[in-house]
């Protein structure tokens, strides 16, 4: 709650008036959070009643996601569905490389830094979460766990964002 209210507040300080529901554990109901919509290189936040298509993806402590590679259409909202395999935390966290890499270095330095936005997802092990993304760019970008140690094992995967039809 105390996070919702921190979100709120800076919305109410920003004069933000366009908002998101954040992920949680239950990627159906998608509402553990107020999040404001940002508009990123990779896309931005998602809407649940938008959402044209779910993507499973698992994780494991073998380092990796199944699928390490996404395809998408340009205005594609998808429910991402996230399976933590594993014994450890995971997460999934959607970026370009520069993104991913600045990030990954922080995480390394300070492992403990709490980092909350649209676009991760973090999944105890044996859990389910979720995200709900709208890819409204066309491009090459990535995902990846940011976990220290994680990343520079090679939990990454690709995403591939193909233009819209004219």
């Amino acid at each position: 709650m105390k996070k919702y209210h921190r979100a709120l507040t800076a919305m109410v300080l920003a004069g933000a008036t366009t908002l998101s529901l954040a992920h949680g554990d239950d990627p159906k109901t998608h509402m553990s959070a107020a999040v404001i919509k940002e508009q990123k290189e990779w896309g931005i936040a998602g809407d649940a009643k938008s959402v044209t298509r779910t993507v499973t993806l698992t994780m494991d402590d073998n380092m990796r996601f199944t699928p390490d590679k996404l395809d998408f259409r340009q205005g594609e909202t998808v429910r991402f569905v996230i399976r933590n395999k594993g014994k450890l935390l995971h997460e999934l966290v959607i970026g370009t490389k520069q993104e991913l890499d600045e990030h990954a270095a922080m995480m390394l330095k300070f492992p403990a830094m709490q980092h909350d936005e649209p676009y991760m997802a973090h999944v105890g092990a044996g859990k389910r979460g979720g995200l709900i993304w709208t890819f409204n760019r066309p491009g090459e970008f990535d995902f990846a766990c940011l976990i220290a140690g994680h990343y520079q094992a090679g939990m990454v995967g690709k995403i591939s964002v193909a233009a819209a039809s004219r």
